[in-house]
């Protein structure tokens, strides 16, 4: 079995720059990869630090892969499928080979939720789908845009967006919204489209299809389905999580379980490439300072 200072698990913007500082530290590392980062989805960020002219997510995986591979960091195309404590850290098998480690930094990230369509990163990949109001309101600018998903959690939604549209229309996928939320939609200045409709896509932009056939266009539709956590490796550790299956940490990204950091969107708190990407420099220095010494021969 092959020993190494860490295991990176999950090949994303937090489990690439983990691994560079890691090495960097001349610290023996291997990232595995499964290549599911929430990053691939992203057409063009204009959000991230140092692209002011805008760069796609996965030309900015290639780029910080690029960076790893550049000071020798071993990546394996796979997907864990076990991860145990051992006595000086862990074992993690993947693909059928296995590592033991000292520590263990999860990048493993979220799932987003789509709608139950075909056609749902075709429309991601025009705009006419979007996922991170955060990262990209600013681009939906004065656009019709509509808030898809359950009643009771797209209002909140819709209100952050309201600051960058005078057109935002919220579309109930379950039920109708309660009159509390239905009178504050009013004062924000809000359209409620009849709840239960349909998301339907045209290859250009999508459509509301409310339950008596009418419908709707928008320039963009943002959808807040929900998040699925990748933490089923991480059962029988006694792991505190959040609703959303995001894990808990200390200010070092480390988790109660000692030796494994968490970084990332599989953190609670702000997803955000530029909050992974400090993450895993605070977990990959903190873990390079935690192991044993090693003075250069």
């Amino acid at each position: 079995m092959v020993q190494v200072d860490a295991i990176v698990v999950g090949g994303g913007p937090a489990g690439l720059t983990a691994a560079t500082y890691l090495r960097r530290f001349l610290r023996s590392c291997v990232v595995l990869d499964a290549g599911f980062s929430r990053a691939r989805y992203i057409p063009e960020s204009h959000n991230c630090p140092g692209f002011p002219q805008g760069v796609s997510g996965r030309a900015l995986l290639r780029r910080l892969r690029e960076q790893a591979e550049a000071v020798d960091t071993e990546i394996v195309e796979a997907c864990v499928d076990r991860l145990e404590r051992v006595d000086g850290g862990f074992v993690v098998g993947a693909g059928g080979r296995s590592w033991e480690a000292r520590c263990v930094m999860l990048a493993t990230g979220l799932a987003d939720r789509l709608p139950d369509a075909a056609w749902a990163e075709d429309a991601i990949a025009c705009g006419a789908l979007r996922l991170c109001a955060i990262c990209d309101a600013y681009e939906a600018s004065d656009q019709r845009i509509g808030v898809y998903g359950p009643a009771g959690a797209i209002l909140g939604h819709a209100r952050f967006l309201r600051s960058y549209s005078a057109r935002v229309t919220l579309l109930p996928a379950d039920r109708a919204p309660s009159r509390h939320a239905l009178r504050e939609a009013r004062r924000l200045g809000v359209e409620v489209l009849p709840a239960g409709g349909a998301l339907e896509f045209d290859g250009a932009r999508c459509r509301y299809r409310a339950p008596d056939g009418t419908r709707t266009g928008f320039d963009t539709v943002y959808p807040y389905l929900g998040y699925a956590g990748r933490n089923v490796l991480l059962r029988g550790l006694g792991l505190p999580a959040e609703d959303d299956g995001a894990l808990r940490v200390d200010r070092h990204q480390r988790t109660r379980v000692p030796g494994l950091y968490a970084i990332g969107d599989v953190v609670s708190g702000l997803n955000q490439i530029s909050v992974a990407v400090g993450q895993a420099a605070v977990a990959a220095t903190h873990a390079h300072n935690a192991l044993p010494f090693a003075a250069r021969a």
